[in-house]
C-alpha cells in the first residue's frame, strides 16, 4: 500500500487526516497519545517541504451546542506545544478565511481547520460522504495522507471522499497499526493468545467468530465473561447479561471447549463503588445478590499461565470495572504481566488502550491501538473503507 514515502510532498499542499479525537476536562486536554501519535507524519511532510493542512473530527457535533464545546482551538495549541513549530488554526470547514490562508501557506506552514463534524449541522454531510464536501476539501490541495486509523472503518467525507479526488498514501500511524494488527490475525508466532473484556458480546462476536478458528486460546474476562458463564449453567447473581448472545455462547462453547478460557473465580459486590465491601469467590458460588466486576485471584494465576506461553497476545476489552480500584485489580495484572512477556503484545484501543496508558504501560508493549472500532473490524476480518480507498 502506498505510504507518505512514495509521494513527493516539495511543494505541495498536503491535507494530512489525523485523529485528534481526545477527551478533555475544563477546558484541558487530559490524553494527548492520539496527538502524538500523529507527530511522525506532520514532521515528515515538514521536513519535506510540504504545505501541511490537518484535519479532524472532535466528538459528535449533532446541535450548535455542540459546536460550542467542541473545537480544535485547544488541540491546535497541544499540538504547536509537541512540535514546537507555529500552527495556524481556522476555526471554520469551508469559506473564504480557510481557502486564503490555505493559498496564502508557504512551504513549511501549517493550518489546522476547525472540526470536521461541524458539517454534521447540516444533513451530516461528513458523516455521510457528502459527495460534494469531499469534492470541496479535496480542491484545497494536491495530495491526500490518511492517517487517522480511528476513522477508517468508516466511510466519511474527510477520508473516502477527500481520497477518491486527489492522489493519496496513509500515514506512518495506520501503516504500524496494520502492521501489528494484521500480523496478529494473518501471520501471528505461536502461541496465539486472544483476550477478550468489556461489557457487550454483541460487539466481539464477529471477531470471536474470526479469530476462534486463529488463535490457539482465547481467554474471557470483564462483563462479558458472564454471559459465557451463564451459558455454561453457571448462576451469575446480579451481573452483566447480554442475553441476546446467549446461544452464540453455548455454541462457541460446544465447539471450542478448549480453547475458550473462562474465569474460575471472580472480584464481586453489590454495587459499582470503592465504598461497599468486595468478595472473590469461586463461579459456581456467586450470590445472588451481587454482580460480577473483575477476575479473581485464581483466574489471574489461570490466564497468566495462558499468556506467559504465548508468543503473541492480542487484548481487546479490560478484565473488570478498572476505573474504581477495588475491581482494577485484573486488568492491572494482565498488564503487568504482558509487560515482561517475550512476545509481541498488541492492545486492540478502547478502554484496554486507555487502561495500558493510566496505569503507566504505555512504553511497555509492542502496540497500544489509536482506534478500538476499527481495530474491531479489522480483527473481525472485515474491509476499512479510510483505508480501503487509498488501496485503489
Amino acid at each position: 500500500m502506498k505510504t507518505i514515502k512514495d509521494l513527493d510532498l516539495a511543494g505541495k499542499k498536503v491535507i494530512i487526516r489525523c485523529d485528534f479525537n481526545v477527551p478533555f476536562k475544563d477546558g484541558i486536554i487530559t490524553d494527548d497519545n492520539r496527538i502524538k501519535e500523529s507527530l511522525p507524519t506532520i514532521n515528515y511532510a515538514l521536513d519535506n517541504h510540504a504545505k501541511v493542512v490537518l484535519m479532524s473530527h472532535l466528538g459528535r457535533v449533532e446541535t450548535l451546542l455542540d459546536k460550542e464545546t467542541n473545537s480544535l482551538a485547544l488541540v491546535a495549541k497541544r499540538l504547536e506545544q509537541l512540535l514546537n513549530h507555529p500552527v495556524l488554526f481556522i476555526d471554520e470547514t469551508r469559506g473564504s478565511k480557510l481557502e486564503t490562508a490555505i493559498n496564502n501557506m508557504h512551504d513549511g506552514d501549517i493550518i489546522l481547520m476547525e472540526n470536521t463534524r461541524f458539517e454534521d449541522i447540516d444533513n451530516k454531510k461528513e458523516s455521510n460522504n457528502d459527495i460534494e464536501l469531499g469534492k470541496y476539501w479535496a480542491s484545497l490541495a494536491d495530495i491526500y495522507i490518511n492517517d487517522a486509523f480511528g476513522t477508517s472503518h468508516r466511510s466519511h467525507a474527510s477520508n473516502v471522499g477527500i481520497a477518491t479526488y486527489l492522489p493519496n498514501a496513509i500515514g506512518f500511524l495506520i501503516e504500524k497499526e496494520l502492521k501489528f494488527l494484521q500480523l496478529a490475525v494473518d501471520n501471528p508466532k505461536r502461541p496465539f493468545t486472544v483476550i477478550l473484556g468489556g461489557s457487550k458480546i454483541a460487539d466481539k462476536i464477529g471477531v470471536i467468530s474470526n479469530l476462534v478458528n486463529k488463535a490457539d486460546y482465547i481467554l474471557i474476562g470483564g462483563g462479558m465473561a458472564y454471559t459465557f458463564l451463564k451459558a455454561s449453567g453457571y448462576e451469575i447473581g446480579k451481573s452483566l447479561l447480554d442475553i441476546d448472545s446467549l446461544d452464540f455462547c453455548k455454541t462457541i462453547l460446544t465447539q471450542y471447549p478448549n480453547k475458550i478460557i473462562l474465569p474460575i473465580d471472580i472480584v464481586c459486590a453489590t454495587a459499582k463503588s470503592n465504598e461497599v465491601i468486595c468478595y472473590n469467590v469461586e463461579v459456581t458460588n456467586i450470590p445472588s445478590d451481587m454482580m460480577g466486576l473483575d477476575i479473581g485471584y485464581h483466574t489471574i494465576e489461570l490466564f497468566n499461565k495462558y499468556i506467559n506461553q504465548s508468543k503473541t497476545v492480542m487484548w481487546n476489552g479490560p478484565m473488570g470495572v478498572f476505573e474504581l480500584e477495588n475491581f482494577a485489580k485484573g486488568t492491572k495484572a494482565v498488564l503487568e504481566t504482558l509487560s515482561k512477556l517475550d512476545g509481541v503484545t498488541i492492545i486492540g484501543g478502547g478502554d484496554s488502550a486507555s487502561a495500558a496508558i493510566n496505569f503507566g504501560y504505555k512504553d511497555k508493549l509492542t502496540h497500544i491501538s489509536t482506534g478500538g472500532g476499527a481495530s474491531l473490524e479489522l480483527l473481525e476480518g472485515k474491509v476499512l473503507p479510510g483505508i480501503a480507498i487509498i488501496r485503489k
